[in-house]
């Protein structure tokens, strides 16, 4: 073989060799300038329990002795003092008489005291009250969200005030960009 052939074929094996690192440098430049994404492994939402009092009000039936009219039961006192006295004054004779009419009209007036407060216990009066109470109602509210998410084989989580949207985030410089989440059509 000649020295030109050999010349050549070393140069132009060098030449393509050196053309082939180029382009692989290349290639690596313009991967290092492309977006680079983490995908998002889970969403979990962070709760709290908020409780709000409320007042619930109530028609109520409710049953309440009746009021008396003769709280000092004056009625059922003397009309139990006329019937006593007319039983005592049955009784005896002369002196004996008075004094078994006396001893009627108070035992008579004692009973009918008696009587008079029996009969108005047991009579009722039935009316409508409004009662309230107070009750707390509770829900849970969402405080922000813990987001695990993915890069080089690594987990990463985050907590974040909003939902991500999509299923991976860019990177830059190895950090998450939320405010810019990507799609799953983007990239």
């Amino acid at each position: 073989m000649s020295k030109s052939i050999v010349v050549g074929t070393t140069l132009a094996v060098l030449g393509l060799g050196g053309m082939a690192f180029g382009a692989w440098q290349m290639q690596e430049a313009q991967e290092a300038r492309q977006p680079q994404y983490a995908e998002i492994t889970g969403v979990e939402p962070l709760t709290r329990s908020v409780e709000t009092p409320r007042e619930v009000c109530e028609n109520v039936t409710v049953q309440r002795q009746a009021p008396t009219r003769d709280p000092h039961r004056v009625v059922g006192s003397a009309a139990g003092a006329i019937v006593g006295g007319l039983l005592g004054n049955q009784i005896g004779g002369g002196s004996g008489k008075k004094i078994a009419t006396v001893a009627g009209a108070v035992g008579g007036g004692l009973a009918g005291r008696e009587v008079q407060e029996r009969i108005e216990s047991g009579q009722t009066v039935t009316t409508t009250e409004q009662r309230c109470h107070t009750v707390t109602d509770t829900h849970q509210e969402t405080t922000g969200y813990e987001v695990s998410w993915r890069h080089d084989g690594e987990v990463h989580t985050s907590r974040l005030d909003s939902r991500p949207e999509g299923e991976r985030v860019r990177l830059v410089d190895g950090k998450p960009q939320w405010q810019a989440s990507a799609s799953p059509a983007e990239g």
